[in-house]
């Protein structure tokens, strides 16, 4: 008798085993899903660095005087307020003793009065990519010269904050092409900037000698 329940008791067992097995042959036991691995982030690229400078820029044939005629950039001031800002002019020379900057002299008119901002564009290793160094690096101001003949005209991007500003700059405000405003608002349109300065452009007038008390070293803001 005892025989006959060992018998039976493996027999039992047996069918368990195979119905298992069988279990696992149809839909198998549910095992918990993987964690999905998040795909790694792509490296934040800045406005700036999509825009390809000059080749190689001559910086001594740059020095001079430049005149402002147009601004393209995302800054709603200068979009709807751009016929109001003031002509600028600005004059690039290089230091004496040092090949590692330009002197940048910038005038223009406030309060009916003229003002200077003198500034320090350092060279980088990136030819026609120069920095303007705030209190803090995140303060800097990166410069990209984009299009230039130097005898004519010159559009440069400047960068803050990953906001980009597009300016059109001419050796004299007599001599706007319409090749040269081609090139500037295809620029603009490529950046997804607004144009600031509508037609007619600023007239300028001569600002001369600039009192010390309106001399300033800054760093501009939208």
């Amino acid at each position: 008798m005892a025989g006959l329940w060992r018998c039976m008791l493996v027999v039992v067992l047996l069918m368990c085993v195979c119905l298992w097995d069988s279990t696992e042959a149809v839909g198998g036991a549910k095992s918990r899903p993987r964690p999905q691995k998040r795909p790694p982030k792509k490296p934040k690229v800045d406005p700036i660095d999509l825009a390809q400078p000059a080749q190689n820029i001559d910086l001594q044939q740059m020095t001079g005087t430049w005149y402002l005629l147009n601004t393209a950039s995302k800054c709603s001031y200068l979009i709807n307020h751009g016929t109001k800002v003031e002509p600028t002019v600005m004059t690039l020379t290089r230091p004496a003793g040092s090949n590692q900057m330009l002197s940048v002299s910038t005038k223009t008119r406030h309060n009916h009065q003229c003002w200077e901002i003198l500034q320090v564009y350092h060279l980088t290793p990136t030819s026609g990519r120069l920095t303007l160094k705030g209190a803090r690096p995140e303060l800097n101001i990166d410069i990209v010269i984009a299009e230039t003949d130097y005898t004519s005209y010159a559009i440069m991007y400047y960068q803050k904050h990953g906001k980009i500003t597009l300016k059109l700059y001419s050796r004299s405000v007599d001599d706007l092409s319409e090749p040269m405003l081609t090139k500037f608002e295809e620029l603009a349109e490529k950046q997804g900037l607004g144009l600031a300065y509508l037609f007619p452009f600023p007239t300028y007038s001569h600002c001369g000698a600039v009192d010390r008390d309106h001399i300033i070293n800054c760093v501009p803001t939208c």
